[in-house]
């Protein structure tokens, strides 16, 4: 494998605000807030729920998770009450998934504690996943921003939900395939410098993290999990989504590894405002797949 360089990723992609004519912010109640955290970036969008159409696109800069309650205070939609519902997604590798009948409510720290260390400033939070789904037997359970957490109630109200930002991609993905699973596959997302690897066929076989800094370590990730999970780049397709762009350094290092890459299409199900056929399909997955995550 070549030598480790310099990550060479795009830049930072500029702040997006995408808006459809139709959105009505006086009337709150008629739509939902879906945000994601991840990547160094806060993604934010805004679905109809008549029409399920996602009629508002944002795209922040935001270092860490914890600042999301500061971006809020002076953000016009953000910091603002009476949505008909709020889903909050926070990146990081920092998360367990475990099967629904050994989970205990109450006991969320004690697992998470087997991988992560809960900081000071943490908290232990648990998602079911989806139901009616290869995944509806597991929990996820991730550590988060206690003061984000707090925010997030006192805002939002306790039907706001906070999940882990592999619960919408796994969401998504289960939509998108439908009741027939296919081929196990192997499907890639990246967010900053974090990696996320997910191998999905008749049930979620593996989900995992990792820290990236080069386009060496995506391709050495990828190869690890798919040499582990028995798949072969030749043959195999890998779904791409997130920032990985065709124009990438990672991507053409990772093109010559893997035969069949292609890029992933915007979750089924719902409809898009004219406004967002400049972003690319790939882009906002996990985002918009927050739809389906009651």
């Amino acid at each position: 494998m070549p030598a480790l360089s310099t990550f060479a990723s795009a830049p930072a992609a500029p702040a997006i605000t995408l808006r459809d004519d139709t959105f009505a912010p006086d009337n709150l109640g008629a739509y939902q807030l879906a945000v994601l955290a991840a990547g160094g970036r806060c993604a934010l969008a805004v679905l109809e729920t008549a029409r399920q159409k996602i009629v508002v696109l944002e795209d922040l800069a935001l270092p860490t998770p914890g600042g999301l309650p500061a971006l809020a205070a002076g953000h016009e939609l953000l910091g603002r009450a009476g949505w008909g519902r709020v889903r909050v997604a926070v990146g990081g590798g920092a998360f367990t998934l475990l099967p629904a009948p050994l989970f205990r409510p109450g006991d969320e720290a004690s697992y998470l504690q087997l991988h992560h260390a809960l900081g000071a400033t943490e908290q232990a939070v648990a998602y079911a996943l989806p139901a009616s789904s290869p995944a509806n037997e597991l929990v996820s359970i991730f550590a988060a921003d206690a003061e984000l957490a707090g925010w997030l109630r006192a805002t939002h109200g306790p039907e706001a939900r906070l999940l882990h930002h592999t619960s919408p991609l796994l969401a998504g993905l289960l939509y998108q395939q439908g009741p027939t699973a296919p081929a196990r596959h192997l499907s890639l997302h990246l967010a900053g410098a974090e990696l996320t690897l997910l191998v999905l066929g008749t049930q979620l076989e593996y989900c995992n993290v990792f820290s990236v800094s080069t386009p060496e370590d995506v391709v050495y990730y990828t190869i690890l999990a798919m040499q582990e999970l028995g798949l072969n780049p030749d043959q195999d397709p890998v779904t791409v989504w997130g920032e990985l762009t065709g124009d990438s350094a990672a991507f053409a290092l990772l093109a010559t590894y893997v035969r069949h890459l292609r890029f992933g299409n915007r979750p089924f199900g719902l409809h898009y405002s004219y406004r967002l056929n400049e972003v690319a399909e790939s882009r906002y997955f996990e985002l918009f797949s927050l739809a389906f995550c009651g």
